[in-house]
């Protein structure tokens, strides 16, 4: 069990009386949300986020952990359950600032159930949920949006200085290199922040370049590990703590920092974010700067679909999908930004779902994806965007090995198999079954090696060609179909290139977009990562060879022709952006709360 000592030795004694008092509140942690009559099919990350993934934290100060170091938020078999009828109001008082942070522990404890495979589970009881959507159809926003910027207007707004913070693998940094360089193009001087790994892609796109903390393959492995966003093990936690601290420490010097190669001069007027950098608001507080948020997957509360971290299938638990998600994220992480807060940008620390805290309602958002795959939910307001997908042309400079060139013109279109920077934990097992796959259907296919290691035969194929690196962007024009990991980037390039999509989630939002995928038509039900197995892959195969389905991919590629999500985007920053680049002081981010779920279910 934890002591005040134990606090001290990890925070110093100026933070250990506000540490201890957070010993209760960091027993939970980001953990994907469930639901107990969900099945499985159905979670950006990006390739993730992707990175757009929970935090994790356990702090073994309850008695009644297993000895695994997993969390139990499950009801005690001795304690009632808790009454139908007290479900939705308890769930509203998860945000009521005058209860004690032990009390709306409690709170959650008894609303969610942490399982031992890292998901966090929650039931709206059978006779809540008619009461619960009826509230909810209250919040539906019938705002009026404004009208968005002419593109001739975007050449005379005077030039500003725009960092860019973005945390998360390259099929995350991709389309923010697609919108630096845009606004590049009308005069903007735009620096990217983002993991050192990612420097030269930056730099060779043309944008400024300055690194932020975190190893986007320790994360990504970590996540991919602990599928549920919980440790598998508490040797595990403080490798992932220290990557998030470490993130979120190199935030503020992000901001205002000399370009490190230059020593150039840097002062931001603007910051672009996305919501895996976490402290990102709270830097645009201190800078007293606007702050516009762009992301992959939804992140704002609706009640058309789960938050992609969930896995609720109960439509009246959609909203308060996003509230257990946000609330899981800041009890995670609390103890990491209200430091800080108080030791690096000199701001008073935040207590759990106040008021003071920051809110994703008053931000301006911007989603990366097309509205012809995902439409903008009617109770999205007029502070957020579908802008669609970002694309960056890698294509036109792409030069293909001769053997590639030669083997595709040798027989029919190949089936692209590839996971990204995703890693593989049985690569060798999987290689095999893609192989086997390919020869009972007949197809050709493409193996991308990536991260994961895939593609170590035992004997060369004449039908298997094996890819270190391309862009999709031309390789997937010269494919039949796709099968991957499901990142938002990758499923875009996929579906521009009309291509049936199987998408074979790990993490994340990957399976939000394999869900979306299906629905379109354009691909079979997503097939997780843990029942990857021959069969499926065979009866996927199958399913994306059907004249229909290709029908259905093409139809949405022509939809999407004419879609400029890089443009949509600028002009949605510009949009929301201060006409003099002043934010309001009574406005500030970080006064603008994590939504409260008494406005997110109605009750305010």
């Amino acid at each position: 069990m934890s002591t005040k000592k134990d606090v001290v030795d990890e925070y110093g004694d100026d933070n250990a009386c506000d540490a201890v008092t957070e010993l209760d509140s960091r027993e939970i942690v980001g953990g994907s949300v469930s639901n107990v009559v969900s099945d499985s099919s159905e979670t950006s990350g990006t390739e993730v986020a992707r990175f757009t993934t929970l935090p994790h934290k356990i702090f073994s100060s309850d008695k009644s952990e297993s000895h695994s170091g997993h969390l139990k938020l499950e009801r005690s078999k001795t304690e009632p359950p808790t009454h139908n009828s007290q479900f939705a109001q308890e769930a509203a008082n998860i945000s009521d600032d005058s209860d004690s942070e032990q009390q709306k522990l409690k709170l959650l404890k008894r609303i969610a159930t942490v399982r031992d495979n890292g998901t966090v589970e929650f039931e709206i009881p059978g006779d809540e949920e008619s009461r619960v959507l009826g509230v909810e159809s209250q919040s539906v926003c019938n705002e009026v949006e404004d009208e968005p910027l002419d593109e001739l207007e975007l050449h005379y707004i005077p030039p500003i200085q725009i960092v860019m913070l973005i945390v998360g693998t390259r099929g995350d940094v991709q389309p923010f290199i697609a919108i630096g360089k845009r606004l590049q193009e009308y005069g903007h001087r735009v620096r990217l922040a983002t993991h050192a790994n990612f420097k030269e892609f930056v730099l060779t796109a043309g944008l400024e370049f300055y690194p932020l903390g975190g190893d986007p393959k320790v994360l990504a492995g970590y996540m991919v590990k602990n599928k549920g966003f919980l440790p598998s093990a508490p040797s595990e936690i403080p490798v992932q703590r220290n990557q998030l601290k470490d993130i979120i420490s190199s935030l503020l010097p992000a901001c205002e920092e000399p370009d490190m190669d230059t020593g150039v001069p840097f002062k931001p007027d603007a910051i672009i974010a996305n919501p895996p950098a976490y402290g990102h608001t709270h830097v645009a507080e201190a800078l007293k700067i606007p702050i516009h948020i762009f992301f992959t997957m939804p992140w704002t509360p609706t009640s058309e679909f789960p938050h992609p971290l969930s896995r609720i299938k109960q439509p009246a638990g959609y909203r308060l999908s996003y509230q257990i998600v946000d609330s899981l994220i800041w009890l995670g992480i609390r103890d990491m930004i209200n430091d800080t807060r108080k030791r690096k940008l000199k701001l008073r620390p935040v207590t759990y779902l106040s008021s003071s805290q920051v809110s994703v309602l008053d931000i301006p958002h911007g989603y990366i994806w097309s509205p012809h795959l995902v439409s903008k939910p009617k109770d999205w307001g007029p502070k957020v965007d579908v802008v669609g997908f970002c694309f960056l042309d890698l294509a036109s400079g792409y030069e293909p090995p001769e053997s590639l060139v030669n083997w595709l013109k040798d027989g029919q279109k190949p089936i692209y198999i590839g996971f990204g920077s995703l890693p593989v934990q049985e690569p060798e097992k999987m290689t095999q079954i893609i192989v086997e796959a390919l020869e009972r259907t007949g197809q050709r296919g493409i193996i991308n090696k990536g991260w994961g290691g895939l593609g170590n035969l035992a004997e060369p194929k004449d039908f298997v060609y094996l890819l270190d690196n391309c862009p999709h962007d031309w390789l997937f024009l010269q494919c039949s179909a796709v099968v991957h990991h499901g990142g938002a980037g990758t499923t875009a390039a996929g579906l521009k290139a009309a291509c049936p999509t199987t998408i074979v989630p790990f993490f994340g939002d990957q399976p939000f977009w394999g869900e979306r995928v299906h629905a379109r038509g354009v691909g079979p039900p997503p097939i997780p990562i843990d029942e990857f197995s021959l069969p499926k892959l065979v009866e996927a195969i199958e399913f994306m060879l059907d004249p229909k389905v290709k029908e259905r991919a093409v139809e949405l590629a022509k939809a999407m022709e004419n879609e400029d999500g890089v443009t949509g985007a600028v002009k949605a920053f510009f949009k929301h952006l201060p006409r003099n680049n002043e934010p309001d002081l009574d406005e500030t981010p970080a006064r603008r709360s994590l939504f409260s779920l008494r406005r997110c279910l109605g009750f305010c």
